[in-house]
């Protein structure tokens, strides 16, 4: 049986490994809670932590723990108040992760999965030129930057213990629950609002929530994910025109997409102080995950048509 300790329990990810997690009885399961659930969960054993703090003690959690899945961390925030952003998402995701890190690798654990991001490649690619795993890193922002180091801090921890280190940079995760943005666009979809967005002919990659899932957990036994970065998608790339299409028929509903020009839209969102919104909604995204494939014989579980289905259908339920 493999021991298991999990960050990040209570998050959009780390809900969705705990639970295939506990539904394997290969693995035994210990995750980490700031506040404990209130309804216990059959096998599961918690551990109780108020954050992901530089001054953690992990000693009791780490005990007789095999592989450990950090998938908690600062994450990218919208409305951000800190008068320097770069040391907040440093104090989290460097150097909390290194004390996590530090004290696995002393207790014993064989393997430290860490869910890092895509904004390590950067923010955005040209059509038909995806990046890569093996790409030099380009981060932009505070939260990119911060990734990059953590991955950086873990691969020099491996190369100095007997602890393996595999690095998983997911694109946009979506799937049963997702929020922000993916969530609006459904909502709107659903109640029927014109979007400007009927010939945005960009090109981005998605993965689906049991996509990923399915690729840590292969990463906790796989012997040749250790000491590798890896890239995660659906492996197939859509528009944004056309993912609206397709989430829109998962909805049942007519897609009422208006064809705007791109670079009326671009002028548009300038104006309205949206650039961002805007690069995330026209611009592409694309990453190539052979070697995910190659490496560890992977390959999607779920197709974007079935992901999509399954998102609408809890959505409309919820």
């Amino acid at each position: 049986m493999t021991r298991v300790l999990l960050t990040g329990a209570s998050g959009f990810v780390g809900a969705a490994v705990q639970a295939r997690l506990l539904s394997d009885p290969g693995y035994a399961v210990r995750s980490v809670y700031r506040r404990l659930p209130l309804q216990p969960f059959a096998r599961l054993e918690v551990f109780q932590a108020p954050g992901l703090e530089p001054h953690n003690d992990w000693q009791p959690a780490l005990e007789g723990v095999d592989v450990v899945i950090h998938c908690a961390a600062r994450v990218h925030v919208m409305d951000e108040r800190e008068s320097d952003p770069l040391e907040a998402f440093r104090r989290v995701n460097v150097h909390g992760t290194l004390r996590l890190a530090e004290q696995a690798a002393a207790a014993g654990v064989r393997r430290f999965i860490y869910l890092s991001s895509i904004k390590v490649n950067g923010e955005g690619t040209l059509p038909g030129c995806p990046y890569t795993a093996d790409d030099v890193p380009a981060p932009i922002d505070p939260y990119g930057i911060s990734k990059l180091e953590a991955e950086q801090v873990l691969l020099k921890l491996a190369a100095e213990t007997q602890m393996e280190v595999v690095i998983i940079r997911p694109v946009l995760v979506y799937g049963p629950g997702v929020k922000a943005n993916f969530r609006s666009m459904m909502a709107w979809l659903n109640r029927g609002v014109p979007l400007p967005l009927g010939a945005v002919s960009n090109k981005r990659s998605l993965v689906a929530l049991d996509n990923l899932v399915d690729l840590i957990v292969t990463c906790a036994h796989h012997p040749g994910a250790a000491n590798q970065v890896f890239l995660v998608s659906d492996d197939e790339d859509l528009s944004t025109t056309e993912l609206l299409r397709r989430m829109a028929r998962a909805l049942g509903q007519p897609a009422r997409l208006l064809p705007l020009p791109m670079w009326l839209l671009s002028g548009l969102a300038q104006l309205l102080g949206k650039k961002a919104l805007s690069q995330r909604l026209c611009g592409s995204l694309q990453v190539d995950i052979n070697k995910t494939k190659a490496l560890l014989e992977w390959t999607p579980v779920i197709s974007v048509n079935g992901a999509l289905e399954k998102t609408a259908k809890d959505f409309l339920e919820h």
